[in-house]
């Protein structure tokens, strides 16, 4: 499995959804394996825990649950044969093996929860409150509809899972590590090294004299497997998307004219200003305010009096129709700009304005926002043809026509291309392929002749046939003679560098000088600042703070760059430091808290290891391949 997890995180989409799978997947507790008992049962049980059945179509219908829900995580779909290559599906069932052996030993020792009791639990759940902290029937409504369950679902599993919790509560309780403890791990993690180290690099290896032909066949038949051609697939696909169907709809001018004559409206810039306003409580208030300002009175004094600043006055850059009252918005779009009007009853109050800015509106031209209108257009006609397209497509392979015979009679364009596992063409450059689905996966699990089902991606598909297969082969020397003389140049390099790394150590470990052996050998020394042993240093690879932190103060070691043959570092651990624990820091809070949870999920572990092996537990490997779609993909 680590393998295939390997696999799926070389690229963007394995990435994003591993971010969210250990996110998701990891349960309360901690499960360390199940029981290794696989035998058959009934083609409808799934696995057997107990005297407890695991339906197949429960546990499908969870499967495909976690799919969704990861799918709506990382915004994509995810199909069942990801889900099996990311692991997901034993994840599940050892989840679920797990979660059936905690509610079997609830019922063994009768225990119990009141349906006031629920209630009281999901009323009280923050994530269900609304705006005033209570509980939102409308958000659990939501909640419930975006991650597929029904009411009575959900208050089983809740029922189910707070037994579960009690059951666990009681195991780890009381679970807490020791000072002694803390104060280890507190040295392990904040213990720091200061080293001094020279670097070699490939110049100190000297020249290096082309290699003989036999030194090649040598190197190559030692080597071959590394150079060995891949599995290639001759694929041919048709990929059916909006995007790519709007791309060929053309709207003329007259048809964008046309929605743009009809819309006008939509592209006028009103006119706006910037308005001031005081309001009055009566009307002779404003006529009073209006006598001070034609006295000499500016309109900001005139509101500094009132004790008003300047964010009570200012209603910002505003339109006509913003405005609200219609007498007051009339009064303010005729008034000459910097002039402060007569007082001005509206339907609220009587106010006097002012206008600072005056911004004129506009209207933006047809030229200008004619490629969205003609944009617009063209997907209101995808969305009326993509299913038309590709029914005909459907049509089309039911009736035996191949990709290129399909494509050709529906109007797109079919792709064939030759690529190995990684995505990569027999001249070592990226495949075009189509994005959103993992058609490299499909393909390689298919064959020449199989009729396979489309792949579907958000708001389209790819239909694919495998055309060809080129059996992964052993190449010739002539083939890669080029990379077989920079590999055996490299080894060179590797060896006589970590022969003079490796010299360099034994004289400084029997005594001598770091900074005498490093000048001798023609190199810098250089003195790092104090480091842990998770941080980087001075560009340093890591391999050289794992080394230091495993060679003795005053020691020399050695430590390769990735590939070796890029250099070889020398170093001596000059100093270590260990700084003093307070077992009140936070710090040290916060690893007593991780120490803690780390205990109790051992001690879970544990339990539910013992529990199915108490139990007994069995499980229907048919079933589950049924379960999880592996059956059709065999």
């Amino acid at each position: 499995m680590l393998r295939g997890i390997r696999n799926v995180t070389s690229n963007r989409l394995g990435k994003s959804i591993m971010s969210v799978l250990f996110g998701i997947l990891i349960v309360s507790f901690a499960v360390w394996g199940i029981a290794d008992i696989f035998k058959g049962s009934t083609q409808t049980t799934l696995a057997t825990v107990g005297s407890t059945d695991i339906p197949l179509e429960q546990f499908r219908q969870s499967y495909t649950d976690k799919l969704q829900q990861i799918s709506r995580q990382i915004r994509r779909p995810l199909t069942p044969n990801q889900g099996r290559a990311f692991g997901i599906d034993r994840q599940l069932l050892q989840q679920t093996i797990a979660e059936t052996a905690l509610d079997e030993e609830a019922r063994r020792m009768g225990l119990r929860m009141s349906d006031a009791e629920i209630v009281h639990t999901i009323s009280t759940d923050p994530t269900f409150a609304g705006p005033n902290g209570k509980f939102d029937p409308q958000r659990f409504a939501v909640a419930m509809r975006d991650y597929g369950y029904t009411e009575q679902r959900y208050l089983t599993e809740q029922r189910r899972l707070t037994l579960r919790r009690e059951l666990i509560g009681s195991i780890t309780a009381g679970a807490e590590p020791s000072n002694t403890q803390i104060e280890a791990l507190s040295r392990f993690q904040n213990e720091q090294r200061t080293i001094d180290y020279a670097k070699l690099g490939p110049d100190q290896a000297g020249t290096i004299e082309a290699p003989s032909q036999d030194a090649l066949k040598t190197y190559f038949e030692a080597h071959k497997a590394q150079f060995r051609a891949p599995e290639y697939r001759k694929v041919i696909y048709l990929t059916l998307s909006p995007d790519a169907l709007a791309k060929k709809i053309v709207v003329s001018d007259e048809d964008a004219r046309k929605i743009y004559d009809s819309r006008r409206t939509d592209y006028m810039k009103p006119d706006r200003r910037e308005v001031l306003q005081i309001a009055f409580q009566s009307e002779d208030a404003a006529k009073a305010a209006r006598a001070k300002i034609a006295g000499g009175m500016s309109f900001e004094d005139l509101a500094k009096e009132m004790k008003l600043t300047s964010g009570d006055i200012d209603l910002g850059l505003v339109s006509e129709k913003s405005l609200g009252d219609p007498i007051i918005a009339k009064a303010a779009f005729a008034l000459p700009l910097n002039e402060v009007s007569q007082p001005v009853k509206g339907s609220l109050a009587t106010v006097l304005i002012k206008v600072t800015k005056v911004e004129p509106g506009s209207t933006e031209a047809f030229e200008k926002v004619a490629p969205a209108i003609k944009k617009e257009i063209a997907e209101r006609r995808v969305r009326d043809d993509f299913d038309k397209m590709r029914n005909a497509v459907e049509d089309e392979r039911s009736g035996g026509a191949s990709i290129a015979e399909a494509a050709q009679k529906s109007g797109l364009e079919a792709t064939t291309v030759d690529v190995d596992r990684s995505g990569r063409t027999p001249d070592g450059k990226e495949a075009t392929l189509p994005k959103g689905v993992d058609l490299i996966t499909a393909a390689f699990g298919s064959d020449v002749g199989v009729d396979n089902d489309p792949l579907n991606f958000p708001g389209g598909e790819v239909w694919f046939d495998v055309l060809g297969i080129t059996p992964s082969r052993d190449r010739t020397l002539d083939e890669v003679k080029d990379q077989i003389t920079t590999g055996w140049h490299n080894d060179q390099v590797v060896t006589r560098l970590r022969a003079k790394a490796k010299e360099m150590v034994e004289k400084i470990n029997k005594g001598g000088s770091f900074a005498t052996e490093v000048k001798a050998a023609g190199l810098t020394a250089q003195t790092s600042t104090p480091f842990k042993r998770e941080d980087k240093v001075n560009g340093l690879p890591d391999l050289v703070v794992d080394t230091a932190f495993r060679t003795a103060k005053g020691s020399a070691a050695m430590a390769e760059n990735v590939p070796a043959s890029s250099g070889v570092v020398v170093l001596r651990v000059a100093d270590i430091t260990t700084p003093a624990v307070d077992l009140n820091s936070d710090a040290s809070k916060k690893m007593k808290e991780g120490l803690a949870q780390n205990l109790s999920d051992e001690q879970i572990g544990q339990y539910i290891t013992h529990l199915e092996t108490t139990l007994g537990v069995k499980v229907n490997e048919a079933a589950f391949a049924t379960a999880t779609g592996a059956t059709g993909n065999q």
